[in-house]
This record gives structure tokens, C-alpha cells and sequence, in this order.
């Protein structure tokens, strides 16, 4: 099957319809985790506990993954299975005396066989694809060695790609989203919701459940975005810590100020600083055993 959109491929959820293999990814996490737990939920209902087995792409075993391909699901209609991260780029942390692509062809031939009662889900969301667009085709094209997995998935079962939508197609989200839990919403006001959250869904729907439960089923006005939205701004909780980690007072205040931490983004953005310095500290670890 084709590339499809997040949309098109929610539809197909909501109608039961499943394939064996899903490739997810694209630079709306947010929408990338919603689709992924549609899946999940369509392949296994409630059954998660069970049914569902969940792997981390960075300590991938393939013989296991081979054999829990293989298994016949037990109380569910689908043995499902979630991996998460896998980089063809680096598929494994340690790669000592291993080369990528046999790692990958490893993967690719084990995905051959996929049983019709086994669904296997591989998302992205904790790193970047390398993506181009195709004028031919109109739709984004992957550049580094993802590439491979990602054909190999549409021509075997499904791609999608969850972009990050534009503020006019986002507005009309937001008005439809307003209007299912009873309130009401201009689209003009809703474009200024997408513009100040710099399209970010999951700031955006955060922002909604923070004014639908203000307005109380009343329109939400111009006045109330002003009030109680956010305004995000390009300056990303990656360049703070990037500016922490080099010492760059300047560019950290201005960056706190900006982005203004409050209860809400605390946790968020003092993960990310302590990410850096984790990534820092193995990279001098690495460094002193001479990796």
C-alpha cells in the first residue's frame, strides 16, 4: 500500500481495517504517539497487558523479535508488537564489531514473514528522519538510510508520515475539536491558537482544554486566547540547554525569559538540560575508553 496521511489511516482504524506492518514517523511526535495507540488499541482492544509487547530498537534482540513475530496471539485477534526507535542509521547503542546494514537486513528479512494474526509497529519519536520533497509525487521524501525499512513497509503494509500541519489546516482541527465538546470557536481565532502554539499539536491541545473548560460552553473570543494561551516562540528548550551546556549565560537568561517556565513546563525543559549533560557525560566516558 501507498504513503498514506494520518488521517486516512485514522479512518482506516476506526473501520477495522489492519495491516501486518506500519512504519510512523514524522516531526509532529505528538500525532506520530496518537496514531501509534490507535493502532495498538484497534489490534488488541484492552488487551495490552497480554497482547502487546513493546521494544526499545536501541537493545533490539532480532532471534527474540523472530520468535515473538511468530507467536500465535492468546486472548486477542492479534499478537502486536511496538518498536520503537529503530535507526538504520545506528540500529543498536552498541555497535562494536557490528555493521548496520546486515543489522538491517537482519530486521528486513524477519519482516518477510510476518504471520496474518501478527501487527508490528515501528514508530519514531526520539529522533530526526532526513526527509526532501519530491515535487513529482508531492509528498516527502526520506534521504538517509531509513529510507530502505520505509519503502519496504509501504510496499508491505503502511507508511505514514505525521508532519506538522499548517496554522489554516490546524485552525480547522481546532474548530471541529472545540465544537465536539459543545463550545464554539471562530476560525479566524482558532488560526491565532495554531500560530501562537507554532502548530504544535500538543501544545494546542493543551491550550483547548484549558479554554474550553474557561468558556464553559460559550464562544471562546479573541479576548480569552490573549488571556489565557501561551505564546510559544522558536527559541526551543534544545537551544537553552545547548546554552547551559557551553556556559552561554546571555543566551540562557534570554532563552528562561522567553520562554517563560512555569509549573506547566518545568518538567519538560529541565529533562531536556538534564539530557545534555547525560549525552555529554558519555561522550567523555566513550572518550576515556577509547571508543
Amino acid at each position: 500500500m501507498p504513503q498514506i496521511d494520518p488521517k486516512s489511516l485514522s479512518a482506516q482504524l476506526k473501520k477495522g481495517q489492519l495491516a501486518n506492518l506500519y512504519y510512523i514517523y514524522g516531526s509532529d511526535i505528538n500525532s506520530v504517539e496518537q496514531i501509534t495507540k490507535q493502532i495498538i488499541k484497534t489490534a488488541v482492544g484492552d488487551n495490552e497487558e497480554f497482547a502487546l509487547t513493546k521494544i526499545n530498537a536501541k537493545y533490539i534482540d532480532l532471534p527474540s523479535l523472530d520468535d515473538t513475530i511468530s507467536m500465535m496471539p492468546m486472548i486477542s485477534d492479534y499478537n502486536c508488537i511496538l518498536i520503537n526507535d529503530y535507526n538504520c542509521e545506528k540500529p543498536l547503542d552498541d555497535m562494536r564489531g557490528r555493521k548496520a546494514e546486515d543489522i538491517n537486513k537482519k530486521l528486513l528479512d524477519i519482516l518477510k514473514n510476518i504471520p496474518p494474526a501478527t501487527i508490528v509497529i515501528l514508530n519514531v519519536t526520539g529522533f530526526v528522519i532526513e526527509t526532501k520533497y519530491d515535487y513529482k509525487s508531492g509528498k516527502n521524501i526520506i534521504k538517509d538510510k531509513n529510507k530502505k525499512l520505509a519503502d519496504f513497509a509501504s510496499k508491505n503494509g503502511i507508511l505514514c508520515e505525521c508532519a506538522v500541519k499548517n496554522s489554516n489546516d490546524l485552525a480547522k482541527d481546532i474548530v471541529n475539536k472545540v465544537s465536539s465538546r459543545g463550545g464554539m470557536i471562530r476560525l479566524e481565532n482558532a488560526r491565532q491558537i495554531a500560530e501562537m502554539c507554532l502548530c504544535d499539536t500538543l501544545a494546542v491541545n493543551n491550550e483547548i482544554d484549558k479554554l474550553c473548560m474557561y468558556a464553559q460552553g460559550r464562544e471562546i473570543t479573541e479576548d480569552m486566547i490573549n488571556l489565557l494561551v501561551h505564546r510559544q516562540n522558536d527559541m526551543t528548550v534544545y537551544k537553552l540547554a545547548n546554552a547551559v551546556a557551553f556556559m552561554d549565560r546571555f543566551t540562557a537568561f534570554k532563552a528562561i525569559d522567553e520562554l517563560n517556565i512555569d509549573y506547566s513546563n518545568k518538567l519538560y525543559i529541565f529533562s531536556a538540560i538534564a539530557n545534555t549533560f547525560i549525552d555529554l557525560y558519555r561522550a567523555a566516558c566513550g572518550k576515556q575508553s577509547g571508543k
